[in-house]
């Protein structure tokens, strides 16, 4: 099965990342989860083979594709590398590297693109703040100006690869209350007042460190602004769009992992006589979860055909969102009945692909927030 868009050249990258995870990431997915990280050293590994830079501009160090080659390479990798936590982890500048190409200067696009696109440097996004989830307009991390600084105070959760990223692209208040009063600022790790306070322990996505962050008297360099101050928001939801599709992708890919572990373990289990196969009930099973990836697979293809034409899908993007998560809910809880008491250990892949499945509801706007979006976009 392949998305709509895919071609000669999708095929080649598919063939490219394939072999990558094959060799570089599969041989230890169970070692790197259960010691939830993966050695850094893959980050450079992964760009001498042309993997980080897929879908970013070749002035900018990158391989000049678009969303659609990303989609690609991330399904690749969870399909081959079965470890979505080494694969989040990996690719967290998918979601800080953006806002920087996007209203960054010329001088902050080298000083942070092009490191982590040649896997120097790892960068994070950090958004998300303990009161607010997914109310982004309130956030309360403030950033004041003093002279040639912002002085920031305030703290960010949930945020991927933050534990050591060297930068994190951090949404502040420079402003009044609401969305107007946002910017986005680069915070470099080693400035004074910048700590990681918890390395957070995850229900999934075990090998990409998650942590919370504290700001505290920061000193930030307004040359580290990106683009206008109070401006940031828009930035910040157009990032969110592209995101919410590359999470839809990404379920897609566990869900059709889930799947061919099913049909694997159907084939070589026997019960009553003859293989899981064999029975009907079981077919069946089979038959929903891949007409349900089908489906989801389609819709992420028309999001990411109308993201690369230059639309704004909001809504678009948060359909796809919805039903690629609701399907991959599906799909894993049905693999691991498949496997019947098997689905519930450990040593079994499905296992691991329901827990983590479950933060694609919640993560990048919860399933709710996605609803409304729709709902504003629909008219009603």
């Amino acid at each position: 099965m392949t998305y709509l868009f895919e071609t000669e050249e999708h095929a080649q990258l598919r063939d490219s990342v394939r072999r990558f995870s094959q060799k570089h990431i599969a041989p230890h997915a169970h070692a790197w989860e259960e010691a939830c990280e993966f050695p850094r050293e893959l980050y450079k590994s992964a760009a001498e083979a042309n993997l980080l830079g897929i879908s970013y501009p070749t002035d900018e160090g990158g391989a000049g594709g678009d969303v659609t080659h990303a989609v690609v390479a991330a399904e690749e990798m969870v399909l081959y590398g079965h470890s979505v936590g080494t694969c989040v982890g990996l690719n967290s500048h998918g979601i800080a590297l953006p806002p920087i190409l996007r209203v960054g200067t010329a001088e902050q696009k080298k000083r942070f693109v092009a490191p982590v696109l040649a896997g120097d440097k790892i960068s994070a996004l950090a958004i998300t703040e303990p009161n607010g989830g997914s109310d982004v307009a309130s956030l309360r991390t403030k950033a004041v100006r003093d002279g040639d600084v912002y002085v920031v105070n305030g703290s960010k959760t949930f945020i991927t690869s933050g534990c050591r990223a060297d930068f994190v692209t951090t949404a502040v208040r420079t402003g009044g209350e609401g969305h107007g009063g946002i910017s986005l600022l680069v915070i470099e790790r080693g400035t004074p007042g910048f700590t990681v306070s918890k390395k957070l322990q995850k229900t999934g996505w075990w090998a990409s460190d998650t942590a919370e962050l504290s700001f505290e008297d920061c000193r930030v360099p307004v040359a580290n602004l990106l683009g206008e101050e109070n401006m940031g928001f828009l930035a910040i939801m157009i990032n969110f769009a592209t995101e919410r599709l590359f999470l839809a992708g990404q379920c897609v890919a566990i869900a059709e992992l889930a799947y061919r572990e099913s049909v694997k373990y159907a084939r070589d289990r026997k019960a009553f006589g003859k293989t899981l196969m064999g029975h009907q009930v079981l077919r069946h099973k089979l038959a929903d979860m891949v007409t349900k990836i089908a489906a989801a697979r389609a819709l992420v293809s028309e999001c990411a055909v109308r993201v690369v034409r230059g639309e704004q899908v909001p809504g678009l993007a948060a359909m796809t969102k919805n039903s690629a998560t609701d399907m991959c809910s599906f799909v894993v809880d049905q693999a691991v009945q498949i496997h019947g008491g098997n689905g519930y250990m450990r040593e079994y892949l499905v296992e691991r692909l329901y827990r983590d499945a479950r933060l694609y509801p919640i993560g990048g706007g919860t399933r709710e927030i996605m609803n409304e979006i729709i709902a504003k976009t629909e008219g009603y």
